[in-house]
């Protein structure tokens, strides 16, 4: 289907995304000391994604 193949593309786009992330933020935190808004946003990004899987695959 042609929805399937647009929701799976986003879907790892955000889970690049995500993971890039989270390498920023533990490069972040080793160089200059943690910063919990950082990791605030990433935990942020994390759920986004996760929605974003869960209602891809229940489709």
């Amino acid at each position: 289907m042609p929805g399937s193949t647009n929701g799976s593309n986003s879907t790892k786009t955000m889970g690049v995304l995500t993971v890039g992330g989270l390498v920023m933020v533990t490069g972040y935190t080793v160089a200059l000391g943690s910063n919990g808004w950082l990791w605030f946003g990433w935990v942020v990004l994390g759920l986004i994604t996760l929605g974003l899987v869960v209602t891809t695959r229940s489709t």
